[in-house]
């Protein structure tokens, strides 16, 4: 193939995606246009004014559309329409476009403009429910906003709005997450006030809170107030109290914990998920071998470590150089039958790569293929990568073959052959170069964008024009 041919494939390519995004552009700002011709005629009561209109289907790209091109010249116009498009019986704005909302109209930066929405709310006498105030109370958790969250609480009856346990639960939430337990725990008690109590969500936020300052004793005092609400204390609340009592290396309580899950029965006896995070915690704070005790009451207890609770003590042990108990630790593993030997060493073979032992890694890698084992795609993926990274690439590229051959390239990272071809070509290895390009074009792998050119200039240069063709027809 010619470079004019090239050029050519790429131009059309560039042209037909362009002409694409002017049409939805397009689209988009004549929606945006007449939305603004409307509003501009009836300033006044925004969501009035949007409720006339014929129905306007909603989804995340039209909100997104709409709020970019309305933060750019009209922010209180912006907000306003996006607080009504997540109160629409077809539409719930999810967590992206509450990081967008919160980004493009600077509420972090400007928090003031929340409560001037409200004051304008109040001004014009707008018609608002509570759905409503629980979409601006989501932003404001969203961005970060506790204190003009509980504002805005506080306001709700000012338009006779109850607000409802949801409500409540946001701003507690809120100010957990900014640390204020004594305005959250306030909060809290006057939900009773209004005939509203504190539900599974308000509670765990309030053990989480807690955890997180420290207040351990107050967070592990509600597990008794709950079952008084009809919130029977469960694995999710247990799990939230351990998490905070495992950051904080407190062992005796950690195990108290899950012995006094065990004894609670269904619903709070401990999973492989609460068991694998302890060990996790506790690994990471160089615990290695409470974490191995941890390990040992999950197996006396009947329930079996997965690769995850395998992975993380691997990692937490290499992490702090105990690489003599990693060996002893994964047949013992492997031997309870739950976890694979190749699980094991792959989950090796990734912690000693991110601990700079590649010579280790290399190593344990080889001995695992040369054993049958079949090391998962990111062992295989990281390792690949790390030896081209020192400029081995025909060592890395004799490794892709040996790994080709037990069959577990098939869900490898894709760069890697992109990678791979372009050091190739780069060392002028043309025969190897020529091979794999071949396998990427039987397994219709696409070439990546940024090795393009220096992988085309070489092939041609040895000849392969038909193979460089094939190449460029599946470039992404």
């Amino acid at each position: 193939m010619s470079l004019f041919s090239l050029t050519r494939l790429f131009s059309f390519s560039i042209k037909s995606k362009t002409s694409k995004i002017s049409t939805l552009h397009f689209a988009t700002t004549s929606l945006g246009e007449k939305l603004d011709a409307h509003l501009q005629n009836s300033p006044n009561n925004v969501e009035k004014t949007l409720n006339s209109l014929a129905p306007i289907k909603l989804d995340t790209k039209y909100v997104n559309d709409i709020i970019h091109r309305w933060s750019l010249n009209n922010l209180q116009l912006g907000l306003r329409f996006f607080i009504w498009a997540g109160d629409q019986p077809n539409y719930k704005h999810n967590l992206y476009i509450y990081n967008k909302a919160c980004s493009l109209f600077k509420i972090k930066q400007n928090p003031q403009v929340i409560l001037d929405l409200i004051a304008t709310y109040k001004v014009e006498k707008c018609v608002v429910c509570v759905d409503t105030f629980k979409v601006v109370l989501r932003l404001c958790k969203v961005g970060g906003l506790a204190d003009e969250a509980l504002m805005v609480l506080k306001k709700m009856p000012e338009f006779n709005i109850r607000p409802d346990t949801t409500a409540y639960n946001l701003v507690i939430r809120s100010l957990c997450e900014k640390g204020d337990m004594d305005m959250a725990k306030q909060l809290m008690w006057e939900m009773g006030l209004i005939d509203l109590y504190p539900d599974m969500i308000t509670y765990v936020s309030m053990i989480k809170g807690f955890c997180d300052v420290r207040r351990l004793e107050e967070a592990y005092a509600l597990f008794p107030v709950m079952s008084v609400h009809g919130c029977y204390p469960n694995v999710v609340a247990y799990s939230a109290l351990l998490d905070g009592v495992c950051r904080f290396g407190i062992v005796e309580k950690a195990f108290e914990l899950l012995a006094e899950m065990e004894k609670e029965g269904e619903g709070c006896r401990p999973n492989v998920i609460t068991y694998t995070s302890v060990i996790q915690s506790f690994c990471e704070q160089g615990r290695a071998k409470d974490a191995l005790s941890v390990l040992e009451l999950m197996e006396v207890r009947g329930c079996a470590p997965n690769r995850v609770t395998a992975s993380a003590w691997i990692n937490g042990v290499c992490m702090n150089g105990q690489l003599q108990d990693v060996y002893k630790f994964i047949e013992r593993i492997v031997g309870g039958g739950s976890v694979s030997m190749g699980d094991c060493y792959s989950s090796l073979v990734v912690c000693l790569i991110k601990i700079k032992k590649v010579e280790e890694a290399e190593k344990t890698f080889r001995m695992a293929l040369s054993s049958g084992m079949k090391p998962d795609s990111l062992a295989c993926s990281m390792m690949i990568r790390e030896i081209c990274s020192e400029k081995r690439v025909l060592d890395g590229f004799c490794l892709y073959e040996e790994v080709e051959k037990t069959g577990c390239l098939s869900s490898i990272d894709i760069d890697i052959y992109s990678i791979l071809l372009a050091g190739l070509c780069q060392k002028s290895h043309s025969a190897e170069a020529a091979r794999l390009a071949r396998s990427m074009v039987e397994k219709r792998i696409p070439l990546r964008t940024p090795y393009v050119e220096k992988i085309v200039e070489h092939l041609k240069n040895f000849g392969g024009k038909e193979l460089v063709a094939e190449l460029v027809s599946m470039v992404r």
